[in-house]
């Protein structure tokens, strides 16, 4: 008994360097941000000033599918109408401010989070004055913010797209800036897919697929391309090679979602920046000629895109709560569908081309009969945002992933639920099957992505990240 005190006293004694190290890190990182006073008296502009911080601080854990205490800063008014906490802002009171507090490390929970960098003193004191002035609203003369891209943490590994080759052979996983590729059967890592002319913020060479997060993939019919969808770009990879293929630029915001035609001729992409135009394109997948550039078809962010099985339309869907289908080649408008009462996030064709279904941020999933453009039935699926929804190959199932870290299969002709596939860890972002539903992969914040048998909802694999990079010596 004495050995084992004295043992104890000798363990307690060599960890408390190390406690006293880690603790002195953690009040490093819980120092509230020193306050400046700014020498001005002209008044704050919120759309040149204010919402180039939100935007490049804050609008990534709170805008689109997925938003933190459900305060949407993607605009003024989102803003200011607040979320679960209330409103954040009381006009010319800055110390009274949720927001303020939060940004100045005075009030819990930080903003942002500690994975990401903080506001600098001189940002936070540009919020503090623009909030004592009386928080007034954009001018009217507005001026788009440049966003200017840094370095991703090395913590925060979100898995934001996952997709399952037409061989069943592989499962490409998006996680955070890189493309990393498995064997499917044994979950073993292979390789990343790296663009060598890709410079970081510092103008030094970055190993990834893109600066910003890939926020979506798609695969080839013929599983030799891979297209992946970032800020203001997608990239098309030899999947063989790993090599990029082609770049298709000129997007406006984030490209949250991809799909190719059943023939593989054509990709759609879809995206844009939160509460302006959602951004609907077409290209020529082995070109990359821009096809059709659809105006006006969604008044927000795209989240979902489908070809129907005969490739002759394009369903869309977005944060405007609308599901619309386009004719093709022309992008010509045919129909709309109304009933979430929230974003649309995914949208996907029945095999027959009769049946459109849904995925909301309302939790919900929704059937609708293409043509009578009529809702057939909803289904409360999950407990929280229903993130994407696909179905299995040609048949009347489909599967569905959510923010309450399950994923289900459903069968669409009477909405029933056919089962449901656990273990998972974390908000889920992404979710693909193989043609036969013998094969599921789905992947969310916590950097996993876990496979599935699609026929009786084992779980098989757990692909973690790959190890980083040995430094150079």
């Amino acid at each position: 008994m004495r050995w084992f005190l004295v043992s104890a006293l000798v363990a307690l004694w060599s960890l408390a360097p190390l406690r006293a190290e880690d603790k002195k890190a953690k009040d490093a990182d819980n120092q509230p941000i020193k306050v400046i006073q700014l020498n001005r008296t002209d008044p704050v502009s919120y759309e040149k000033e204010i919402e180039p911080i939100l935007v490049n601080k804050c609008v990534f854990c709170h805008s689109g599918p997925v938003k933190e205490g459900k305060l949407d800063l993607a605009s003024y008014d989102s803003l200011m109408r607040g979320g679960k906490s209330g409103k954040p802002i009381v006009p010319g009171k800055a110390e009274e401010s949720r927001l303020y507090k939060l940004c100045a490390k005075t009030q819990k929970p930080f903003m942002p989070p500690k994975t990401e960098e903080p506001l600098t003193p001189e940002e936070l004191a540009l919020i503090r004055l623009w909030i004592d002035q009386g928080a007034k609203p954009p001018s009217g003369q507005r001026e788009k913010p440049k966003v200017v891209l840094s370095g991703l943490p090395p913590a925060v590994q979100p898995v934001r797209a996952v997709v399952i080759s037409p061989d069943k052979k592989s499962i490409v996983v998006g996680r955070a800036n890189q493309i990393h590729v498995y064997d499917a059967a044994t979950g073993d890592y292979q390789r990343s897919f790296v663009d060598p002319g890709l410079l970081g913020p510092d103008k030094q060479p970055l190993k990834a697929a893109h600066i910003s997060l890939v926020e979506s993939l798609a695969f080839s019919p013929d599983g030799k391309t891979v297209a992946s969808g970032s800020f203001q770009e997608v990239v098309l990879w030899d999947f063989e090679k790993g090599e990029s293929k082609n770049k298709l630029t000129g997007f406006a915001e984030r490209v949250v979602a991809l799909a190719f035609s059943k023939d593989g001729k054509l990709l759609a992409t879809g995206g844009g920046a939160p509460t302006e135009e959602g951004e609907i394109k077409v290209f020529e997948a082995d070109s990359g000629k821009l096809v059709v550039d659809i105006k006006n078809g969604h008044s927000d962010t795209v989240f979902g895109v489908c070809f129907s099985p005969d490739g002759t339309k394009l369903a869309t869907c977005g944060a405007d709560k609308f599901v619309k289908v386009f004719e093709l080649p022309e992008g010509k408008f045919l129909k709309s569908f109304e009933g979430h009462t929230h974003h649309v996030l995914d949208v996907g064709w029945k095999g027959d081309g009769k049946v459109l279904a849904s995925a909301g941020a309302d939790n919900v999933v929704k059937l609708w009969d293409y043509e009578k453009g009529e809702q057939i039935r909803t289904i409360n699926a999950h407990g929280k945002q229903v993130t994407r929804l696909q179905f299995v190959g040609s048949t009347n199932q489909f599967v569905t992933c959510s923010g309450d870290q399950t994923v289900k299969m459903w069968n669409a002709d009477n909405g029933g639920s056919i089962r449901n596939f656990g273990g998972g860890g974390d908000f889920l972002y992404a979710v693909s099957v193989s043609a036969d539903g013998q094969l599921l992969a789905a992947g969310g914040e916590d950097g996993l992505v876990r496979t599935y048998n699609g026929q009786n909802g084992q779980l098989l694999k757990t692909l973690n990240p790959p190890p980083p990079p040995a430094s150079p010596k």
